[in-house]
């Protein structure tokens, strides 16, 4: 008599198909995904950029680790989820913000907006866009200061600080933005992270290959932002490549725990990213909204979701 007429055949509960993927081997590839943006503020800011991701990184990772301790709970330091928060911090910020007010923000996104909802996987928002609206709102002056690059101080620029494209922009001074290829290149101002695109495409190619990340949300995003621009006689290159929604689009959009489970859903969630951003940047009083869009985006997820689910083979409405 066969095993399954003497009923010793045993299905376990799904899901039925395993990977080899780890949440440690996950962030590792997202830490290395981030390697060319970090060298590339390096280049533009000089070495204090890279000491800036060390201590939030550093900064995170111990939060994550001291509360887990005092909790009593079983450590998570190790699976890099609180390290790659912490880089994404620092790819958020100015190079001049000062390191205890960046180490303020890793504090709040791991234990405010992580440790307390129960840890990865349980987070409503993403904690580096949250750190990263939280400073902005508690340290307006220093979020908004934007150094110089080291190729203006060698070309003999006299001053400290500038503008960045996206201010320039919301200042009406169109004559003084930089072109596309600087844009592209990242030889400009801003937050670490929000220099090159050609930095942070590098890093979104190689999640897409290594199927960390669906291209499905980045491509939606940033198609919106492009046509939107378009639509107001605006240029859409320099809406892509100016400011965040690269580093947005690529690295925190694409969090499994915020964003939305189907294609669909995600569909609309980018596009949802993406007006939202625009809206902002035309409309509102600040040059920026992709952080705002993000985390507006993640706080409906869970309804995009219920919208979004597909309907089971064979299944009923309850």
């Amino acid at each position: 008599m066969s095993r399954l007429a003497q009923g010793s055949l045993v299905v376990s509960s799904s899901p039925h198909v395993h990977s080899e993927a780890t949440t440690q081997k996950i962030m590792l590839d997202v830490i290395i995904a981030m390697i060319p943006a970090i060298i590339m503020s390096a280049v533009v800011f000089g070495e204090r950029a890279v000491l800036m991701t060390c201590v939030c990184a550093g900064a995170s990772a111990a939060f994550e680790a001291l509360y887990r301790k005092l909790m009593k709970k079983e450590q998570t330091v190790q699976d890099l989820s609180a390290i790659v928060t912490g880089i994404l911090i620092a790819l958020n910020v100015p190079v001049t913000l000062p390191f205890w007010q960046a180490v303020l923000g890793c504090g709040f996104a791991i234990i405010i907006v992580k440790q307390l909802f129960g840890g990865i996987g349980q987070n409503f928002v993403n904690p580096a866009i949250a750190a990263r609206v939280f400073l902005l709102v508690s340290f307006a002056t220093p979020m908004t200061t934007w150094s110089v690059t080291r190729q203006m101080v060698a070309a003999g620029v006299d001053a400290t600080t500038m503008a960045t494209p996206l201010g320039l922009l919301a200042e009406g001074a169109v004559d003084q933005l930089p072109s596309n290829l600087d844009l592209f290149l990242g030889f400009c101002g801003g937050s670490l992270g929000e220099t090159s695109a050609l930095a942070l495409l590098i890093g979104g190619i190689y999640l897409v290959v290594r199927k960390v990340i669906s291209p499905v949300i980045p491509v939606s995003y940033m198609a919106t932002v492009a046509l939107f621009a378009l639509l107001m006689g605006q240029d859409p290159i320099f809406h892509l490549c100016a400011g965040g929604v690269m580093l947005g689009a690529i690295f925190m959009a694409t969090d499994y725990t915020t964003a939305p489970l189907t294609t669909t859903g995600r569909i609309i969630f980018g596009v949802g990213c993406g007006f939202i951003t625009m809206v902002i940047r035309l409309f509102g009083s600040y040059p920026e909204g992709v952080s705002f869009a993000i985390m507006l985006m993640n706080i409906i997820t869970p309804h995009i979701d219920n919208l979004s689910r597909r309907k089971l083979y064979g299944g009923v409405k309850a």
